[in-house]
């Protein structure tokens, strides 16, 4: 499972980039708002961070538009600025519609706010070369997000589509490894999660009790 970073911040990318041997990227609207830079700014950050390699960096159209047309041409505009921009296009019928423009001219599309294996099917039969469901945001809101993504990567399987499955909304290390299990292609989270989800009280128990007995071993 490839791991995507959840950002628009320069500083958490660059971290995670020389720690984490980042596989992507993933941003949207309140992440570029809370860098406190403008949309372009934070583009051309993103943009030179990831310059000379092939991870895919997925960028989102301005989310008021709702004709096909506008979010191919705001589509087509982003995917000028760097070789790894990938567009993400919200899950809808003019959003489907979209994403089967931009495939069609050879442009990479992430279809995002899915919530349904039936909209994951729409995305992918349009071509989409991500699909993100959102499982945190199921389960916040008192749904069982656990069969989703499994039932997601069934679909895809089934049916040979090429599209890869970007877990995301991932507001814990235990939906972190539900993920993997359930067979998604990558995740994405903030870098406070990948933090968190290398640690446990155990482990920490365990070097305790490893380094006392070490210092209690003669020498």
């Amino acid at each position: 499972m490839k791991l995507f970073l959840d950002s628009a911040k320069a500083d958490e990318i660059r971290h995670a980039l020389e720690s984490w041997d980042l596989d992507g990227l993933t941003t949207n609207p309140k992440h570029v708002k809370a860098s406190g830079k403008s949309f372009r700014a934070v583009l051309d950050e993103i943009a030179e961070l990831f310059a000379g390699t092939d991870k895919p960096v997925s960028v989102e159209v301005d989310p008021h538009l709702l004709d096909w047309r506008k979010i191919v041409s705001a589509g087509a505009d982003l995917s000028t600025l760097s070789p790894n921009f990938v567009i993400k296009v919200g899950a809808s019928e003019h959003g489907f519609r979209a994403i089967r423009e931009l495939s069609s001219r050879g442009i990479r599309t992430n279809a995002t706010l899915i919530f349904t294996v039936a909209q994951a099917w729409h995305a992918a039969r349009a071509g989409a070369t991500f699909l993100s469901p959102f499982v945190g945001w199921k389960e916040q809101y008192g749904e069982a997000p656990d069969t989703l993504i499994g039932e997601v990567r069934a679909m895809l399987d089934t049916h040979d589509y090429s599209s890869e499955i970007i877990g995301a909304a991932i507001r814990n290390p235990r939906q972190v490894g539900d993920l993997a299990v359930a067979g998604a292609h990558c995740v994405t989270a903030g870098l406070a999660v990948y933090q968190e989800s290398v640690r446990s009280p155990f482990t920490d128990m365990g070097e305790q009790i490893f380094q006392a007995a070490w210092d209690e071993t003669p020498a």
